[in-house]
C-alpha cells in the first residue's frame, strides 16, 4: 500500500512541475511581445515626434434650428351632456366608448307631460284664432252701421278694442305653444359635437335633472391638440415664422416603430409664464387613425428658424477650457494652436460656432494627447470623420430628434 501511494504522489508532482514550467514560458513569451511592441512604438514616436489625431475642416452650411419639448395631448372639444328638463330616461341609443356624429341621437326621455302641455297650447291657439275671427267679423258689421250712423263711435271703438285684445292673446298663446314645442324637443337629446363617448351614467328608468350629474361626456378625437411649452427666448423667431405661414410641428408618441405625426401651430399664449420663463403653445394634428389620445405624453419637434451660412464643426472637436470653449486648430506646419470660440448651437453631432475661419482644420479625435504647440499627424480615420461631418451639416435637418442651444 505504501508503494502505491508513493507512486501516485510522484505522478502528481510531475504534473504540477510540467504545469509550472508551461506557465513560466507563457509569461516570458507575453513579456517579450509586450517589450517588443513598446520598443517599436517608442522608436516610431522618436522618429516622427508627432501625435496621431483625426481632423476635419470647418465648413459652412444652412442649419435648420430644431426645437423639442414634451407635449400633452388634449381634446379640441370636450362636452358633458346634461338634460335641460326633469324627466325619466325612456331609451339609451348609444354604448360606452362609441364614436358618434354631431346631431346623432343619444337619449330619449319620457315626453308624456310635454306632449300634454304642447296639445294644450295648440288648443288654446285654435280657440284664440276662432275668437279673433269672430271679433273681426263683428267689427266689420259695426263698421257699416257706423257709416249709416246706426251706432255710436264708442260702440265701434269697443269692438275694435276687442279685436286688438284677441290678437294680442293669440300672440301670447303662440309663444306659449312654441315654448311647449321647445320643451318637447328636450326629450330627444342629440350629440352637440362629434367624438367618442365616455361612461354612461344613466339607464332606462333613471330620473335625470338639469342640476344632476352628466348623462355622458363626448370628447373630440379627430382633429386633436397637443399642448407644449418653449423657452421665452424662442418667441421672437417663432412669431417671425408664423408671419410667413403655418409653422409645421411633429409629434412622436412613446411607441417604437411608428412615424411622427405632422401638424401645425394654432395657438400662442398671450403671456409668458414668469415662474418657468416659458410660453405655452398648442398644435393641431389630424388624428384619423386615433394614434393620439387625450392625456397622452408625446415628444414635440419644430424648426421655427434657420441659421444661414453657419460655420460648423463636428461636436467632438469642441473642447471645454476653464473659461470658455475652444478648438485645436492645425497650422500649415502641423503645429496645434488653441482658438477660443462661441458655440451657438449643437445639433445632430454638429456644432455651430463663431470665432473660427472657414476652411480651418481642427482636431476631432486625439485632443487629450496634445497641447498648444504640439506637432500632430493625420491618422487613417480622417477621411471618414470629414465625410460624416459633411453629412451632418447638410441643409436638410428633418431627421433630427433633438436640438439644444448652448
Amino acid at each position: 500500500m505504501d508503494v502505491v501511494s508513493h507512486e501516485k504522489i510522484s505522478t502528481r508532482a510531475k504534473r504540477l512541475i510540467r504545469l509550472a514550467i508551461a506557465a513560466v514560458l507563457l509569461i516570458a513569451l507575453a513579456a517579450g511581445i509586450w517589450g517588443w511592441l513598446a520598443q517599436s512604438t517608442a522608436a516610431i514616436a522618436k522618429g516622427t515626434g508627432a501625435v496621431q489625431v483625426v481632423s476635419a475642416l470647418v465648413t459652412r452650411a444652412d442649419i435648420s434650428v430644431r426645437l423639442t419639448a414634451n407635449g400633452t395631448v388634449s381634446a379640441l372639444q370636450a362636452v358633458e351632456v346634461r338634460p335641460q328638463i326633469s324627466a325619466t330616461v325612456k331609451a339609451v341609443h348609444i354604448k360606452e366608448g362609441q364614436f358618434v356624429r354631431k346631431g346623432e341621437r343619444l337619449f330619449t326621455l319620457d315626453a308624456r307631460s310635454e306632449d300634454a302641455n304642447l296639445s294644450k297650447a295648440r288648443a288654446q291657439v285654435t280657440k284664440d284664432r276662432a275668437d279673433l275671427a269672430n271679433a273681426a267679423r263683428n267689427l266689420e258689421r259695426l263698421r257699416g252701421l257706423l257709416k249709416q250712423e246706426y251706432i255710436s263711435q264708442a260702440e265701434f271703438d269697443a269692438a275694435q278694442n276687442q279685436v286688438d285684445v284677441f290678437r294680442g292673446q293669440l300672440g301670447v298663446d303662440l309663444a306659449s305653444e312654441e315654448a311647449s314645442r321647445v320643451a318637447r324637443s328636450f326629450n330627444e337629446i342629440a350629440a352637440p359635437i362629434g367624438g367618442r363617448t365616455g361612461a354612461i351614467a344613466v339607464y332606462p328608468g333613471s330620473l335625470v335633472q338639469p342640476s344632476g350629474a352628466a348623462l355622458v361626456s363626448i370628447t373630440q378625437i379627430d382633429p386633436i391638440n397637443v399642448s407644449f411649452a418653449l423657452p421665452e427666448r424662442e418667441l421672437a423667431s417663432l412669431q417671425q415664422s408664423m408671419v410667413k405661414g403655418a409653422v409645421p410641428v411633429s409629434a412622436m408618441p412613446d411607441v417604437s416603430g411608428q412615424e411622427a405625426l405632422k401638424g401645425h401651430i394654432t395657438f400662442v399664449d398671450n403671456a409668458v409664464d414668469t415662474a418657468s420663463g416659458t410660453i405655452r403653445l398648442k398644435a393641431e394634428f389630424s388624428n384619423a387613425e386615433h394614434r393620439l389620445w387625450p392625456g397622452m405624453f408625446v415628444t414635440v419637434a419644430l424648426a421655427p428658424s434657420m441659421l444661414s451660412g453657419a460655420l460648423t464643426v463636428p461636436v467632438q472637436a469642441v473642447q471645454t477650457g476653464p473659461e470658455k470653449k475652444f478648438l485645436y486648430v492645425i497650422g500649415a506646419d502641423n503645429k496645434v494652436a488653441s482658438v477660443p470660440i462661441t458655440v451657438r448651437l449643437i445639433q445632430d453631432g454638429v456644432a455651430v460656432v463663431d470665432g473660427i475661419a472657414l476652411g480651418a482644420r481642427v482636431v476631432v479625435e486625439g485632443a487629450q494627447n496634445i497641447r498648444p504647440g504640439s506637432i500632430v499627424a493625420e491618422s487613417g480615420k480622417v477621411e471618414k470623420s470629414e465625410a460624416n461631418h459633411g453629412k451632418n451639416t447638410g441643409k436638410d435637418g428633418a431627421k433630427a430628434n433633438s436640438a439644444g442651444k448652448q
